[in-house]
């Protein structure tokens, strides 16, 4: 039985098993350099061609994208989220009638905001006291930009 690529004994092993290190370079080099939109089709792109089985090729690609997709969200998520931390604490501390600044600055430069928060009243009830508030909001640096206003309610 001969043993190489594309003979007898390459099917035992899997083409893999018979790929040198210098050829998975290429995939790697593109799956680095892509952009998260394009990650799981390098992804299976490049299984495919190790693997020599498009079919596995796929199921890697579609499952890179969909934890790249869940990656990126979750991340967005959690930086948004900072965002409504900042302006809810600037309502609590606020007194009905002021205005005060609030502003996040993240490591990235992506969901950076900053704008006013304006406690318009306080109400409570037996379970709770909350104050409703407007807040405006200026995504990024941009002072150019126009405030976006928005009203919301704050419970303690």
């Amino acid at each position: 039985m001969e043993v190489g690529i594309g003979r007898a004994g390459d099917a035992a092993l899997g083409r893999a098993a018979m790929t040198s290190p210098m050829s998975l370079t290429l995939p790697a080099a593109l799956l680095s350099a892509s952009g998260c939109a394009s990650t799981g089709a390098v992804a299976g792109v490049a299984t495919s061609a190790v693997t020599t089985n498009p079919a596995i090729g796929f199921g890697v690609g579609i499952a890179v994208q969909a934890a790249t997709d869940e990656v990126v969200a979750r991340t967005m998520k959690s930086l948004h989220q900072d965002q409504q931390v900042m302006i809810a604490v600037t309502a609590g501390l606020s007194q009905v009638g002021e205005t005060r600044p609030w502003k996040v600055k993240h490591t990235l430069p992506i969901e950076n905001g900053h704008g006013e928060v304006r406690v318009l009243r306080e109400f409570g009830s037996a379970l709770a006291t909350c104050k409703e508030f407007a807040f405006s909001m200026v995504d990024g640096d941009d002072t150019r930009s126009p405030a976006q206003w928005y009203v919301a309610t704050a419970c303690q």
